[in-house]
């Protein structure tokens, strides 16, 4: 699985990765990621494993939250130039709860090519395996670290008609849960997934109470997505 000859036409290629499971990535991505001239990545050693396993040789350069404003800037000025540049997160999709969305905004201020390259996403992965209504959500991504933010957030949603889908770290897992019982109420349906596509993916599915006491009981690791279900949603089962 070499590199092959030419180069895509100059722009920005917004290229999905897997979220765990390196069998997840798609063909058009593998070959826009062989073929690019540079790719942009949040940390270079977690893109150089994904590379490295698809036997990909591409130059590297860092592009993260803490210096994403002047790096849109300096690759926007190599796309203009006439250079191919992918841009790829940690995991799944970029610009969702990710670095990104500056850069996307700086090649479309300059009339600069912007192509979307899809495939996976944490939060579509776990609602379409959630068992909770799908056909309208908000996705409303990390809630803010302080508690009391989060609760006046969440207070904001109490009676939202639609399901809910949050993202949180392991640290603050069970904290999150224990607020949306205190919100939401004990009866709420809930599912939790857990290191989605991984060795230890697991979906923890009824109502918040149940949930949160069988959380209670595990260690929390990995990264979670909440999916919290519209106030009249009944579940009929619960699965751990």
């Amino acid at each position: 699985m070499g590199q092959v000859a030419s180069s895509p036409a100059p722009g920005l290629y917004v290229v999905a990765t897997p979220i765990g499971n390196l069998g997840d990535i798609t063909l058009r991505a593998l070959e826009v990621l062989r073929s690019v001239n540079l790719i942009a990545c949040e940390d270079t050693r977690t893109t150089g494993r994904l590379l490295q396993h698809y036997d990909i040789k591409c130059e590297l350069i860092s592009y993260h939250e803490h210096n994403e404003r002047a790096r849109a800037v300096e690759i926007a000025d190599k796309i203009r130039d006439g250079l191919s540049v992918a841009l790829v997160g940690d995991a799944g999709t970029p610009t969702v709860s990710d670095p990104g969305f500056r850069l996307v905004r700086e090649c479309h201020g300059r009339r600069l090519l912007v192509v979307p390259i899809p495939g996976p996403s944490a939060f579509t992965t776990a609602l379409c395996a959630s068992g909770l209504p799908s056909n309208a959500f908000l996705f409303l991504g990390f809630l803010p670290s302080k508690s009391a933010a989060r609760v006046r957030t969440l207070e904001n949603y109490q009676n939202f008609p639609h399901t809910l889908i949050l993202y949180e770290s392991c640290h603050r897992a069970q904290k999150l849960l224990s607020e949306i019982v205190q919100i939401f109420s004990p009866d709420r349906t809930v599912t939790v997934a857990r290191e989605l596509t991984k060795l230890y993916e697991t979906l923890y599915r009824g109502n918040a109470g149940e949930v949160q006491k069988i959380l209670g009981e595990r260690q929390c690791r990995g990264e979670f997505v909440f999916l919290i279900a519209p106030r009249d949603f009944v579940c009929s089962e619960t699965l751990a």
